[in-house]
This record gives C-alpha cells, structure tokens and sequence, in this order.
C-alpha cells in the first residue's frame, strides 16, 4: 500500500489556506488524514477537501505529533507561537509567513532553484517559504544566472491585492463597485489609500534606508536564495487593483553577455517557466489573462537592454497566491516526503 502523510494546513480559510487544500488534491499529495486548523472564530466550520467536508480543529488545542507535515498559511504571530511547537512534535513545518525567512538556521527554499536546503531542515525542523515576488522572480533568473552570473538587479513589482488577505480583496471589490455606481468609497483599511483604479508604491512599512519592507525582503532573500551575497538588488514594490497574479519588470546585467535568443532558449528549457514572447500585438502574458490560477512562471517581452551591453530586459508573471505561497510550499514538501522522511 503506498505510503500517506498526515497533514495540518494551519489557515485553511484564507486565500494561501484554500489554495495549500486544492493543490494538495490536485497534484495527488498522498495525504493520509488532513487537519485543517484555526483559532477559535474558524474552529468547527467545514471545508471541503477531496469531495469531503472536514471540520476546522483549533490551532491552540492541536496535537502535532499526529501529523508529518504541516503547511502554514497564516500569520508571523501564528508562525512565531504554534511552528516551533509543531517542530518539537516532529512535524516538519513549512511556513509561508515572513518570520523565519531571515532566521539563518531554517532554509529558504524555492524548488526550482535551491532544492538541496531542504535537507537543512533539520535544524530546526522548518522550512521557510520566501516572498511571492521573491519566488516568482528567482524562477525567472535563476537559468541566467547559472549561465552567465547576474550581477545586479532592477525591479519593480506590481502587485496584487490578495498578497494582503481577504480584507484586501473585498476593500478592492467594495471600492470598485461604488465607484462605478457614482458613489463615494469609504475611509480605506487595508492600504493607506484607494486601491481600485490606483497604484500604490508602498508595500508594508517604510525603513530608515527609504525603501519599505517588501522591497527589502527582495535584497536579503535574493542573496540567501541563490547563495550569492554578491548581487546588488534595486526593488520598487507597487500595489495595484488586480485580485490574483503579481507582475515584474525585470532589468538585469550579467557578468557574461547573454543575447535575447540565447536567453529565450535558456528560459524556454527551465523548470516552471513559460515563455510567451511573439513580438506581435498580445503576445505576452499578463497576470489575469495568463498567470490567475496557473502554475507555472510567465516569461515574455525579452529584449536586450538599450543602455548596457550585458543587460536584458523580462516582463515576468506569475499568480502570488500559488506559485508565490501555496504550490512552492506543496513542492517542497513533495521533495521532503520523496528524500528526506
């Protein structure tokens, strides 16, 4: 008979939470029981998961040494009490949440691009997932870099409202739907100011240096990622109104020179990379037209760069709440269960 894994998903009802339980079924995770698990506002609700409905169990009451694996979906706070509990019950956690990601004895992994830390799991016994953009981004370059080392990095990211949660999405729909009816939006609460038909250039707060804390988690997550310290990193994060799927225009400069076509090529052989670059009108991916609900990395608008003879230019996509959150911490634990436990 082949061999299951009990399985917590702690924050099954927000958007990482729901997206962690599909996957695991799409992709035949062999699951032996699932566990999905709250605080006290969720707990006793059901969620459906494999044309079952199971019951939320309460977060605080939980016994991890029930379970091999757990997938946390939820809060730095949530990560910060329950993962090293959860660890101590010899249950591998791997934590979407910021907390551990700059914590140097748990790994930072994406698998297409550093899957051997996670046999450093065993430190600590979590692995952390890095930033949606991080992720998205490493994907993108990580077949560059391997060929011709990337030396330095400009980004800008635009993002979209359901890497904030589920107050997030409704602040965007409640806003837009009023506004198309002639009437006045509300005092914003989940940004700082009116998200529908804006951009915002701030995600998370402000640092001494002036960039904010998403920007910075590009820099710090980009060298532990890849291994590399020596890449310089230059990041402008932008909130903007669409539900799922994070864009990025990418300007990069390599220590070799790197032609478009071998970059196309390059890119086009990569693990959970999609090129779609046809040089005609709509021949690139979009967020909601392509990478909404998709598994896999968008790659298009390949060009060499203008103003810099190893410079390329990429226009990346890639949906936040999958491939970003839910479907990187689904691989990794498809690599733990296959090498490691």
């Amino acid at each position: 008979m082949p061999k299951t894994y009990d399985v917590a998903v702690v924050g099954p009802t927000g958007p990482v939470g729901e997206a962690m339980l599909e996957i695991l079924a799409q992709r035949d995770f062999p699951v032996g029981k699932i566990y999905p698990l709250a605080g006290e506002g969720a707990t006793g609700k059901r969620i459906e998961f494999r044309n079952s409905h199971v019951r939320i169990g309460n977060l605080a009451d939980f016994d991890f040494t029930t379970v091999q694996i757990g997938l946390f979906a939820g809060s730095s706070e949530l990560a910060e009490a329950y993962a090293p509990k959860a660890a101590a019950a010899g249950c591998v956690v791997i934590d979407n949440s910021p907390f551990f990601r700059d914590t140097d004895d748990v790994p930072l992994v994406v698998p297409e691009v550093n899957p051997e830390r996670i046999a450093d799991y065993r430190s600590r016994g979590i692995i952390a997932n890095p930033d949606c953009s991080t992720i998205q981004m490493l994907v993108a370059l990580k077949p560059i870099h391997d060929f011709a080392g990337i030396e330095r990095i400009n980004v800008a990211t635009y993002q979209a409202v359901s890497g904030s949660g589920t107050d997030a999405i409704r602040e965007l729909a409640d806003q837009t739907a009023r506004l198309l009816n002639g009437k006045a939006i509300t005092r914003p609460v989940a940004y700082a100011k009116q998200i529908a038909f804006n951009a915002i250039p701030q995600i998370g707060d402000a640092m001494d240096n002036g960039y904010t804390r998403e920007e910075m988690m590009l820099v710090w997550e980009t060298a532990r990622v890849l291994g590399d310290p020596g890449i310089r990193v230059n990041p402008t994060a932008v909130r903007v109104p669409v539900f799922f799927g994070d864009s990025q225009a990418l300007h990069i400069e390599t220590r070799d020179k790197v032609s478009r076509a071998k970059a196309v090529e390059l890119l086009a052989a990569a693990p959970g990379v999609k090129v779609l670059d046809s040089r005609e009108s709509g021949g690139y991916a979009t967020a909601v037209t392509e990478a909404a609900n998709d598994d896999n990395v968008f790659i298009s608008r390949i060009r060499e760069d203008l103003s810099h003879a190893k410079g390329l230019d990429l226009w990346v996509v890639a949906d936040n709440v999958r491939k970003g959150a839910a479907l990187n911490s689904v691989q990794i634990a498809e690599i733990l269960i296959a090498s490691y436990i």
